[in-house]
């Protein structure tokens, strides 16, 4: 859980720090977490991934990372588990699975994961969004934010949600292509739920590694809700930045990995696994 720190600062700091919050639109608050992370080392920039998008395309559902080293390398990030058993949500440091039959549950560090992506987040720059009206148009704010097609970008975002659909994967076993796994998918539809949307921004040319495009989780504040997000709705989201700057992917050493051909586009099945509603 985040911790509380408070300190008297000198009056030329807090007068750089302030200047520093105007002219980026970064939070007070931010610029400390990141001057800290600097300081001390800690690769808050870094994003840690298990696996590759590919690979879950074609059915790579070996669980092959433990939840455990998955958490040394990230506070915020989402994945999936084992046999493609739910939807994963990390956040503030604790690793939960959202299932088929609407669950919720803390997972425990023995479980394994086949893909993944986790940062130790600290955000660059926060914004607000007002009047969200679906994912298209969420989708649509974001990209009026970014400042790069090339960069990966991880968020987190809270807000007043007063509408959402999100999705929960069955359990498949491994070699189940990722269009035909998720065609059972459970869909939740949740009104005003409070909690927290993340997940990550990557571009077109990394769609063999990463989902490219926009794919967020949510987890409820009760930790009793939560999936891969479909649809939403908002009359104001905070939304939290990360820019990423480094790749660590840990490849697979399965048997599945290893003999399946990972060749040639992902990008149609992975927009009819991530964005459509089997529900309709």
């Amino acid at each position: 859980m985040p911790r509380e720190l408070r300190i008297q600062l000198p009056d030329d700091i807090w007068a750089a720090l302030s200047a520093r919050s105007q002219s980026s639109g970064q939070s007070v608050g931010s610029l400390v977490k990141a001057a800290l992370a600097e300081a001390l080392d800690i690769a808050h920039r870094s994003m840690f991934q298990v696996s590759t998008s590919s690979a879950v395309v074609h059915g790579v559902y070996e669980g092959c990372v433990s939840i455990a080293e998955l958490r040394r390398h990230g506070d915020l990030g989402l994945g999936t588990f084992d046999d493609l058993d739910g939807e994963m949500i990390v956040l503030d440091g604790r690793c939960y699975q959202a299932r088929a039959d609407g669950s919720v549950r803390e997972v425990a560090d023995d479980v394994l994961t086949p893909f993944a992506t986790v940062v130790a987040f600290v955000p660059h720059a926060t914004h607000r969004l007002s009047d969200v009206a679906s994912w298209a148009d969420l989708a649509r704010q974001l990209d009026g934010l970014r400042t790069s097609d090339n960069d990966i970008l991880a968020y987190r975002m809270t807000g007043d949600i007063t509408s959402m659909v999100a999705r929960a994967p069955c359990r498949h076993a491994s070699g189940t292509d990722i269009v035909t796994a998720t065609a059972d998918q459970a869909v939740f539809t949740f009104t005003a739920p409070s909690g927290t949307l993340l997940g990550f921004w990557s571009p077109e040319y990394a769609e063999q590694l990463a989902i490219a495009g926009y794919h967020l989780h949510f987890l409820s504040d009760d930790r009793r809700s939560g999936g891969h997000v479909l649809d939403l709705a908002a009359s104001r989201l905070d939304v939290e930045v990360q820019v990423v700057s480094d790749i660590h992917v840990v490849l697979p050493d399965t048997e599945g990995f290893l003999r399946t051909d990972l060749g040639g586009s992902v990008a149609e099945a992975l927009d009819v696994a991530e964005h459509e509603r089997s529900d309709r």
